[in-house]
């Protein structure tokens, strides 16, 4: 499967951006998603991620309250929606697929997306 993001960008402190993870070439609807960030010198850690059935979601203690992930299979889509951003969310976004269920580590995760830069100013 091939992952594709987009929607990252520049925004303020306190502002909103809706990341994408385009998915193709597999069953997407059997494929659980995560997503995942980076920041320079900083190891890549885990955000977010949804099943294949769009049922238990995760998140970062960071991110809880603020992202919501969700997912259209019929647009083999995931989506992250990101509200009240903070300058420590800046980092390159990438989503990752997997079989099924979610799993936090990364290692656990088979497929992988190029990533979108998510810029917060202060």
């Amino acid at each position: 499967v091939q992952l594709v993001e987009s929607g990252g960008g520049l925004v303020q402190a306190g502002g909103s951006l809706r990341l994408s993870c385009a998915a193709s070439g597999g069953t997407f609807s059997l494929l659980a998603v995560g997503w995942f960030r980076q920041a320079p010198g900083k190891e890549r850690e885990f955000v977010s991620a949804i099943p294949w059935n769009g049922g238990d979601t995760l998140y970062a203690d960071s991110v809880k309250g603020r992202f919501t992930i969700s997912r259209d299979n019929a647009k083999n889509t995931v989506f992250l929606q990101m509200n009240s951003l903070k300058p420590e969310d800046t980092a390159v976004y990438y989503c990752a697929a997997r079989s099924f269920v979610v799993r936090r580590d990364a290692a656990a995760y088979d497929a992988w997306g190029q990533g979108t830069q998510v810029t917060v100013s202060s």
